[in-house]
């Protein structure tokens, strides 16, 4: 199993804003800060809003921020977004499959319960889980270039 870029690049946008909370963050920060293309950022921030996971400000003071705290934006939540349109396997879209062995093979009810695992595993995490703590992802992604208070400690 291999995640989108997609479904990557909205990952890396809410640890962004989850890291930076409080702060209106903008797309051109996430993307020289995360390595990624500023015109696919757009396409997923544009999908994170839409699924009520960010908001955006437009504008010169305009960007983006986290629309509900990070302890309640589940990882298989902003995964389903992503990933959920993309069939596991061509069986999975009656509307293209052309497996011949569709009709009696077995193998496409073990690969439904393994996905669902998948997603279930990841429900129970939560973007907080991600980020607090975290001294290193703050140490990349922090705009306010302080150390934050609870990495002080570790860092000496």
């Amino acid at each position: 199993m291999r995640l989108t870029t997609r479904t990557n690049l909205a990952a890396r946008v809410l640890m962004f804003c989850a890291v930076n909370e409080g702060r209106i963050v903008r797309t051109a920060e996430i993307a020289d800060r995360c390595n990624a293309s500023l015109n696919h950022l757009l396409q997923v921030v544009h999908l994170l809003q839409e699924h009520g996971f960010v908001t955006t400000l437009r504008g010169r003071t305009g960007g983006l921020r986290l629309a509900q705290p990070m302890a309640h934006i589940s990882v298989g939540q902003v995964f389903r977004v992503f990933e959920g349109g993309v069939p596991f396997a061509e069986c999975f879209d009656p509307a293209t499959n052309t497996c011949p062995l569709s009709g009696t093979c077995r193998l496409r009810g073990y690969l439904t319960r393994a996905v669902e695992a998948f997603f279930h595993e990841l429900d129970m995490v939560t973007l907080a889980d991600l980020v607090k703590g975290n001294c290193g992802l703050a140490g990349l992604l922090d705009m306010a270039q302080a150390l934050r208070p609870d990495c002080k400690a570790t860092a000496d």
